[in-house]
């Protein structure tokens, strides 16, 4: 026998998920499939952040366990947010906000006898395998300690025909998130060289002889991933599969494209005075990488930029969502369903240009949400939903406690058994998100609150205003709800990882450029 998990609502009250006890007791543990999706916000047709995204097989798959549709990661940039949920630790505890040189030099420091979770499954028994990013550098941030955590891993995506097809990127770092449209980055081609800071905001359809070998490195991921799940183990396997996509650039094969009809393409509504009631450490953070900004450089490149790259996070969605569907197909397939434990999560979100913002890294909706799934072996509540703010930070505790293993010392998250043994039920503590030192939202069920490192504030009421257009921070009659959600702002800033003080960063010094020159840009104010 495996593990007894979820029934429906009431049933789960009599039946709910074995404890770990009786999995010891039974000696047997479920397999985990750990699927990590880059960049992936609400565009799915479950969580309806896109009406018009068609996700048909991560659609099926969260009918087959608990999606839960108010999850939100720690800190809404790649490295920070994928460290913090295999470490289990919030950034404002490993003070791993950013920097991976400083979290490879820092390591031994903020873990100590804690460990990674696919050392943790690895030194409890399991066979770990992984293949694609699932750390932000792919399957390790950590070269010398790859081989404590993994006993298998897959192919790096090779760059064939490489100085033709990396000259496309103009010499945007990470091979393994190419290629490039065919005629290279439409903002570089437009603005010039000294745009290349942030010329991967970018899209485009791709044929066979534009890719390496034909095929994005997803689908390399998905083919490496279906093979290991045809063989057999004489161990529970821990197989994490991490996809690049849908990260920019907004690059897919042509027929994920031809998908959507790019005339009937929409684009998030944006009041024309969003930004008006948004701190300047906000409008710092919304004007994103560009040397003219992200959002002012968008929608002046062309009438129809704006669109176009909707279009193109639209067709990588798809494509990715084709990829996940090949590794949940073979699961099926290869009998081993019925004990293993699919876990799908992204590591942010992703702004297409709502609050004047693009890509992620901020501390509003669009970057923080993400989808969270979970299906267990044996689960009977198929289809049920979770309203409850969570955190991926609850991913490490949650899976340890479903596979039986012993716990880990130190660990910022919450198991979500209770949830998922009644997605109905209630539970008090919202999550924490930060971006970079000394900024946080926490994020309730029905509140956004922001605080940051300036004391400015923002609030959003989402039972109102979904969208984050209102801020009522200097409304008096909200200060309780304020000061409701302030009590879980961290009691003490851990300075950057490595460092001894605060001298500010490039945020602090825009504000003080702006400030001096009166020159906050029109489309901020």
């Amino acid at each position: 026998m495996k593990r007894l998990l979820l029934s429906a609502h009431l049933i789960a009250l009599l039946f709910p998920i074995c404890s770990l006890a009786q999995a010891e007791k039974e000696g047997k543990h479920p397999n985990v499939l750990f699927i990590s999706v880059d960049d992936l916000n609400d565009w799915e047709g479950a969580l309806g952040g896109n009406s018009q995204a068609l996700t048909p097989n991560m659609d099926k798959l969260f009918k087959k366990g608990v999606l839960f549709t108010n999850a939100h990661c720690s800190q809404a940039v790649c490295n920070a947010s994928r460290n913090s949920v295999l470490s289990g630790l919030h950034p404002s505890t490993s003070g791993w906000y950013g920097s991976t040189k400083d979290m490879k030099e820092t390591f031994d420091q903020v873990m100590g006898d804690h460990k990674m979770l696919p050392q943790h499954f690895r030194d409890n028994g399991y066979y770990t395998m992984a293949v694609g990013k699932v750390f932000h550098e792919g399957v390790s941030d950590y070269k010398e300690r790859t081989d404590d955590f993994w006993d298998d891993t897959g192919p790096k995506y090779k760059i064939t025909r490489e100085k033709e097809l990396l000259a496309r990127g103009h010499g945007y770092g990470g091979k393994h998130f190419y290629p490039f449209p065919k005629e290279g980055s439409q903002i570089t081609n437009h603005y010039g060289e000294d745009y290349e800071d942030g010329n991967s905001l970018c899209a485009g359809p791709l044929d066979p002889e534009d890719m390496p070998g034909g095929k994005m490195f997803d689908e390399i991921i998905a083919k490496w991933a279906v093979d290991q799940l045809k063989e057999t183990y004489d161990k529970p396997f821990f197989l994490a599969v991490g996809f690049i996509r849908p990260h920019v650039p907004f690059t897919a094969p042509r027929k994920y494209f031809e998908m959507y009809d790019p005339e009937k393409i929409i684009i998030p509504e944006v009041p024309e005075d969003e930004m008006s009631d948004i701190p300047m450490m906000g409008k710092s953070i919304a004007y994103g990488t560009l040397k003219t900004g992200d959002h002012n450089a968008v929608v002046n490149l062309s009438p129809t930029y704006w669109r176009d790259l909707v279009h193109g996070y639209l067709a990588c969605v798809s494509f990715v969502d084709a990829q996940i569907g090949k590794v949940v197909d073979e699961l099926e397939a290869s009998g081993k369903m019925e004990n293993t434990i699919i876990v799908l999560w992204s590591d942010h979100g992703q702004h297409l240009g709502e609050k004047n913002h693009w890509r992620k890294q901020s501390l509003w909706e669009e970057s923080t949400r993400v989808p969270l799934f979970f299906k267990t072996p044996k689960m009977t509540a198929t289809g049920e939903r979770c309203t409850e703010a969570v955190s991926l930070l609850d991913i490490y505790p949650t899976l340890i406690e479903l596979c039986g293993l012993p716990p880990a010392p130190k660990l910022d998250g919450q198991s979500l058994l209770p949830l998922l043994n009644d997605p109905a039920a209630k539970r008090e503590e919202p999550v924490l998100c930060s971006w970079y030192y000394g900024n946080y939202a926490v994020r309730s069920n029905d509140w956004r609150y922001i605080r940051y490192r300036d004391g400015s504030e923002e609030l959003y009421d989402h039972s109102k205003d979904p969208g984050e257009h209102t801020n009522l921070a200097d409304s008096p009659e909200y200060a309780e709800v304020i000061a409701a959600h302030k009590k879980w702002l961290p009691k003490k800033d851990v300075l950057p990882a490595g460092s001894t003080e605060w001298k500010g960063d490039k945020l602090d010094q825009r504000i003080k450029d702006w400030e001096a020159n009166d020159s906050v840009p029109d489309w901020l104010k």
